[in-house]
């Protein structure tokens, strides 16, 4: 994909979360024109501390096939999974376009490293690949976690309002024992505390939350995201037994 297309720029990101009962973890590299962005966060449940950062620049993250690492004075993370096809989903907006692939469940190894103490990580997460020429001003909810059904087996989701949400051919997903099924749209409580998709409801705890309120003149943006639990269900996989993840709300203006 081309810097510019019908006059747009181009912008993209990676992301992975790994959600679970005692860690979950994000790692995200952003890139808007020329200028480049990366984050990472870590919610200890156990011990209820967040840790975040985010840094102009690659700010210590680095991605690789199947890997992702987090690299800081304080903080190491270091995360492997295999790559999956995962959905993809190309859109039209406006004249421009956006494409997306999901990958939802991934099995995911590694270590973390903080507050002078090395853990390992073994979990399943989720992670997204974007690139777009977007509409100037662009805002959307998303909700990823995983967790496992009324019945034992694994799943995952990934929910969204605001960009590749199409009544049909949408990157809206929800995979049950690694298999992916599309479902309908999704709508989201303004509060996130709650997401409703076919006649599933997911209700979360917020427990942590990650937040910024940037203005850098060209690019404006907005951005919450919690981390917490869920309850509930989902179409095809119905009620959960257990459920971790992230609910988002974005509004930039790029």
């Amino acid at each position: 994909m081309p810097p510019f297309h019908a006059g747009r720029m181009l912008k993209r990101w990676r992301y992975i979360g790994v959600y679970g009962p005692e860690l979950m973890v994000c790692v995200g590299l952003a890139r808007i024109g020329p200028t480049l962005q990366g984050f990472w966060a870590l919610w200890d449940r156990e011990a209820g501390r967040l840790l975040e950062r985010t840094r102009p620049g690659r700010g210590g993250v680095r991605f690789g096939r199947g890997t992702a690492r987090v690299d800081t004075r304080d903080v190491g993370i270091d995360l492997e999974w295999v790559e999956e096809p995962g959905v993809e989903v190309v859109t039209p907006d406006g004249p421009g376009y956006a494409w997306t692939r999901k990958q939802g469940g991934v099995l995911v190894r590694g270590s973390v490293r903080a507050g002078g103490a090395l853990r390992e990580l073994a979990g399943r997460g989720v992670v997204d690949d974007s690139a777009g020429y977007h509409a100037r001003r662009t805002a959307w909810r998303w909700s990823a976690g995983v967790g496992t059904a009324g019945d034992g087996r694994p799943v995952a989701w990934n929910l969204v309002t605001g960009v590749h949400d199409d009544p049909r051919a949408s990157e809206r997903t929800v995979w049950l024992d690694g298999e992916p099924r599309e479902v309908g749209p999704a709508h989201f409580a303004d509060d996130l505390s709650e997401v409703a998709a076919e006649g599933g409801l997911l209700r979360f705890a917020a427990e942590a939350t990650r937040e910024r309120h940037d203005d850098l003149l060209l690019v404006r943006s907005d951005y919450v995201q919690p981390f917490g639990t869920f309850t509930g269900s989902l179409p095809h996989a119905g009620e959960l037994a257990a459920g971790y993840g992230v609910m988002e709300r974005h509004t930039v203006l790029w």
